[in-house]
């Protein structure tokens, strides 16, 4: 009997730590849109942006179902750079123009109103694809990422063509 309570004892704390181990991964947060605009125009890559919030569960699933999912495929890592923002996080944040603000006056000034909401900017804080708000289908949510991911590496290498 002790035998059996000692097993159930270390599966039921291995499965909590792994659960906890899961839920540690996260995106990184923006610090710096300036800097990360120079990589973004250097790799003719877009930035993803997810504005979150630590307290709202489909910014959870977001992060855990799809972005995090996305950071581990090697294809995301040549078509796109993920940040995410706490929209209420009075940290600090320069902007693409270099200018010190928060990450709460960032999502304000981009006008976000609900999370999860993910937008895609290029290297100087243009948008680049139309903003995906909320979680309403996750079937498709995926593919509404890829979307967007799609259209910001065109807008980016269209730019990139038409430069003097």
């Amino acid at each position: 009997m002790t035998r059996i309570l000692f097993i159930l004892t270390w599966i039921t704390l291995s499965w909590m730590s792994s659960a906890t181990m899961a839920n540690a991964e996260s995106l990184p947060y923006v610090q710096d849109f300036a800097a990360e605009g120079k990589v973004a125009q250097a790799k003719r890559l877009p930035i993803l942006v997810l504005f979150m919030s630590p307290h709202c569960l489909y910014c959870e699933k977001v992060l855990q179902e799809f972005l995090i999912p996305m950071t581990r495929n090697a294809d995301y890592k040549t078509r796109v750079i993920m940040r995410q923002i706490d929209i209420g996080s009075n940290a600090k944040l320069r902007d693409f123009n270099g200018v010190m603000t928060t990450q709460r006056q960032f999502a304000r000034d981009q006008h976000i109103q609900l999370v999860p909401t993910v937008k895609l900017f290029d290297g100087q804080g243009n948008e680049i694809s139309d903003p995906i708000v909320g979680l309403l289908t996750v079937d498709f949510y995926g593919g509404f990422l890829d979307k967007a991911i799609d259209e910001g590496l065109a807008k980016m290498n269209a730019k990139e063509t038409t430069a003097p």
